[in-house]
């Protein structure tokens, strides 16, 4: 599930800045936001994947690397992992950039599971492609 090293594992499906607002007692960005930041990445490729609406069904794996600091550069990346009938399975990576610049740093890596529904909320079969 986890990228080899340097690079990020999938595609970039999130990109923000790291703000004051969302730091934990310790001067750090909170987790929890961290791990919000990678469901709305997931979330938004398996919609596309999906072509409609998604909910997160299951969080595995998820692993905090390093800390992530107020001015980083947060970059969420997503792959396609496996693909049920109703469900998709991506290994989602958190990257930062320190304060924007330098090389890359892997703070986080899991695993989401997503299942496409349709508007009463119930599973649906994802499209054939």
């Amino acid at each position: 599930m986890e990228s080899t090293g340097t690079e990020p594992r999938g595609a970039l499906s999130l990109r923000t800045i790291a703000m004051p607002a969302d730091t934990n007692p310790s001067g750090d960005i909170f987790g929890g936001h961290i791990m919000a930041l990678m469901d709305l990445g997931a979330g938004m490729s398996a919609r596309t994947h999906s072509d409609g609406r998604v909910v997160t069904a299951h969080v595995s794996n998820l692993s905090f690397l390093q800390p992530v600091k107020v001015g980083d550069v947060i970059c969420v990346y997503t792959d396609l992992a496996r693909v049920g009938r109703t469900s998709m399975t991506f290994a989602v990576e958190t990257w930062v950039l320190r304060h924007g610049a330098g090389a890359r740093m892997r703070v986080t890596a899991a695993e989401f599971v997503l299942v496409a529904v349709d508007d009463a909320g119930r599973p649906r079969p994802l499209p054939s492609d």
